[in-house]
């Protein structure tokens, strides 16, 4: 079932949004996430391949419901992308996933760098 939306909202949910709604994301959470998540293109990622999975990695992680929202709403483009590459450099660095959550959550655009060009 897809919740309705707020008045709030300028246009229609996509099922993406609809998807973080039912995660908790309030209007104004799923208003920063469309004006950060790309120039131009219209927030809407694949909810079973993409944001599913993303969401059970960051709580594998230990990271909080709370705070994988706030990771996806500072950096939605970490919803597109694949996060093991830049987890396993941290823990090749000797973090565990504590330290690696906590890394994310800091500093969560560092997910969506690219791991050759800007982190080694």
């Amino acid at each position: 079932r897809v919740p309705r939306r707020s008045s709030s909202l300028d246009d229609a949910w996509t099922p993406a949004e609809a998807y973080l709604s039912t995660l908790g994301f309030a209007d104004e959470e799923l208003r920063k996430v469309r004006s950060r998540y790309k120039k131009g293109k219209r927030f809407d990622p694949d909810v079973d391949d993409k944001i599913k999975p993303i969401f059970r990695w960051l709580t594998n992680l230990g990271m909080a419901d709370l705070e994988a929202r706030k990771v996806v709403v500072r950096a939605p483009r970490i919803l597109v992308r694949s996060l093991e590459p830049t987890v396993k450099w941290l823990k090749d660095l000797g973090m565990g996933d504590s330290q690696a959550a906590k890394t994310i959550m800091m500093h969560p655009q560092m997910m969506s760098c690219s791991l050759e060009e800007n982190l080694k």
